[in-house]
């Protein structure tokens, strides 16, 4: 029987990182505003939010991220000079991000992990149900993962999170799920979670990425999670207790993710991912493709 839930309209979008494998770029730049073709990788995140309803979201930042205000917020003089010039294409471009949700910001202070940087939305969120949005995962919008995690959170109730399948030993580097089948081929429940096992440890090779959709029960549960895995207080081990005792805040299901998933968190896949959205691009496309294709041909004739 299909149960009704509370309407999600809440996000939250962990921002206190350091951003330390991008130095020195990140030395004054916040790793999120760092450009993934001619956007920073934060408005894809705010992006994905907003066309999944989500129209309330909570950005958590540190010290030196101003920018990350600045950018959702509008530029009279900036806009009054395009407006000036009768640039209304890039007007539009520059409106565009403030504009796409009502922005709120709390500041983690120490960095004391993922699961910290959850508590700190506690107040704003209340007792609603709410996602996660890692900004480090960006999703492709024709992919609509986190709709379809919403879906299965208000039919279910408890939490949700993003699990992909990945070679057995890349598990270490992310969380990884116990699951068990359900009646809907994308959906698993979730039986148990472990942060960065080892692979010979790993209860599977269904890792999780960066979104969840999670229910307000989980920060009772963060208040009294010790630091985990790196000395920081893990969200995964907060899920781990929630998937252990259904009676703490609903079950914890997986949707199991076969989409476009852009990781802009390490160096080589970051460039990566401007070269594949790049070539994505109807108005940059097909010029760069050509160049590309002559750039690895002449590459592969080198001796």
């Amino acid at each position: 029987m299909i149960q009704s839930h509370p309407r999600i309209s809440k996000a939250v979008i962990p921002a206190a990182g350091l951003g330390t494998r991008f130095l020195p770029a990140t030395k004054a730049t916040p790793k999120e505003m760092l450009p993934v073709v001619d956007k920073p990788a934060i408005q894809y995140v705010v992006e994905e939010a907003a066309a999944a309803g989500l129209d309330d979201v909570l950005m958590v930042t540190g010290r030196n991220k101003r920018p990350l205000e600045d950018h959702f917020d509008r530029n009279y003089e900036l806009e009054s000079a395009l407006n000036r010039k009768g640039d209304a294409a890039r007007l539009a471009k520059v409106q565009e991000s403030s504009d796409l949700a009502t922005m709120h910001y709390v500041r983690q202070g120490d960095p004391k992990g993922l699961g910290h940087a959850v508590l700190c939305a506690a107040p704003h969120v209340g007792d609603e149900p709410f996602a996660v949005l890692l900004g480090d995962d960006l999703i492709d919008p024709r992919d609509p993962l986190l709709q379809r995690m919403i879906e299965v959170q208000e039919q279910h109730g408890g939490s949700v999170v993003a699990l992909m399948e990945v070679a057995p030993e890349q598990i270490h580097l992310y969380g990884s799920a116990a699951v068990e089948t359900t009646t809907d081929s994308d959906v698993v429940r979730v039986s148990g979670l472990v942060e960065k096992p080892d692979p010979a440890d790993a209860p599977s090779n269904y890792a999780i990425i960066g979104r969840y959709v999670l229910d307000p029960a989980v920060f009772d549960v963060l208040r009294k999670t010790e630091p985990g895995r790196g000395g920081e207080i893990q969200l995964t081990d907060a899920l781990q207790q929630l998937a252990a005792d259904e009676k703490v805040g609903g079950p914890v299901h997986g949707v199991v993710f076969k989409g476009r998933r852009y990781d802009t968190g390490d160096r080589g896949d970051y460039l990566r991912a401007i070269v594949r959205l790049a070539c994505e691009r109807d108005d940059l496309g097909p010029d760069f493709r050509t160049w590309l294709r002559r750039y690895v041909t002449e590459e592969m004739q080198q001796p």
